[in-house]
């Protein structure tokens, strides 16, 4: 289904403060009522001169210096620019602020989607994170796509469609990989970071839970399940415990959103059709941290490992999502590679701009 057309594009100040702006998507009402995603775009600030060192130099010295200007911001290669689109994950939104700032600065337009119902779309007749069918986030990603096709189109003066690359973590890794299976030729490449692409344990245990949740799906699917509170990811991430960043209380709880059982049959169903084989035709970077720990109580290893998914799982499954498949793997990294200690998520940020400039538009 295509997204609704908007009137006119009206960018708002981002709670992640300057450089950052925040776009309303309007989507189809669905059961729950009215629904909408939300678009975050990061403008680097552009030199309204060049500093005095460089003017210096200029007259002094036989070749001239240009100092980079708007036009240096977007990374187009002698083709199309080039945007990076970011997923977040489960019970998730994006907060990734530092990252957006290195791949701008680098020369690719940046820009994030909280899905409908997670974060700054989320609403307060609205249950958090739920949907029985993956597939409906093509509404969602289709009205970001065209909204940042008219927004590069107005920042670079370049009326081609920008060339895409969707950057996707954990949950949001395997709606993005579903989604690039579906949309073939839409992606210049794909990036997952840390992608939730099996239950945790094995395919056996995903087919036991799903003949459980089956029937319970069916008559009840808002249904919620109860599971033990497992924070230990939460106080890696939280600067209120022993993390770096701000997470906001109601968009990223302590004990996550409650696990409903229909939405747990469409993620079920997700990772059968990743079980089957993808074929993504773009190429595709996993990247990884080297080791898992899931635990429900906190211990100083949470912040060198990864306490949500199986790794090593994880990395056998990205073989199967297309013919062009990279696995990079991080020591010492947490579940989000971006989101763990400064050393590591350095070295990824070097790893994700070359990958992107490796495959020019």
């Amino acid at each position: 289904m295509s997204a609704p057309a908007q009137d006119a594009q009206e960018w708002l100040p981002d709670l992640l403060g300057g450089g950052f702006e925040q776009l309303e998507l309007p989507l189809p009402d669905d059961d729950e009522g009215a629904a909408s995603a939300t678009l975050v775009r990061h403008v680097p600030p552009v030199p309204s001169a060049a500093p005095a060192l460089l003017s210096a130099l200029r007259k002094n010295v036989l070749r001239p210096l240009t100092w980079p200007g708007r036009e240096a911001l977007g990374h187009h290669n002698g083709g199309r620019p080039e945007v990076v689109l970011y997923l977040h994950g489960w019970a998730d939104y994006f907060l990734q602020s530092e990252l957006a700032e290195y791949v701008s600065a680098h020369g690719l337009y940046f820009y994030a989607l909280d899905l409908r119902k997670f974060g700054r779309s989320l609403r307060s007749w609205q249950t958090p994170g739920y949907t029985a069918d993956l597939a409906i986030y093509d509404e969602d990603i289709a009205a970001a796509l065209a909204a940042i096709t008219a927004d590069v189109a107005e920042r670079s003066g370049v009326a081609a469609e920008p060339a895409v690359h969707l950057l996707a973590h954990s949950l949001g890794g395997l709606i993005g990989a579903l989604w690039a299976d579906r949309h073939a030729g839409a992606l210049e490449t794909l990036i997952l970071n840390a992608p939730w692409l099996e239950l945790q344990g094995s395919s056996l245990i995903r087919n036991i839970a799903m003949h459980l949740v089956e029937p319970i799906a069916r008559t009840d699917p808002r249904r919620p399940f109860r599971f033990p509170e497992m924070p230990g990811y939460w106080e890696s991430v939280s600067d209120q415990a022993h993390g770096e960043w701000f997470l906001d209380p109601k968009w990223r709880p302590t004990a996550s959103f409650p696990i409903r059982a229909g939405w747990t049959r469409a993620v079920l169903a997700g990772h059968a059709a990743v079980e089957r084989r993808l074929d993504i035709g773009a190429p595709v970077l996993v990247m990884l941290s080297d080791r898992t720990r899931i635990q429900a109580e906190w211990s100083e290893e949470l912040m060198r490992v990864d306490a949500v998914i199986d790794v090593e799982q994880t990395a056998r499954r990205a073989l199967g999502l297309g013919r062009r498949t990279a696995v990079f793997r991080y020591p010492g990294a947490i579940h989000d590679v971006f989101l763990s200690r400064r050393e590591v998520r350095q070295e990824a940020y070097r790893d994700l701009v070359a990958w992107l400039h490796s495959y020019p538009g």
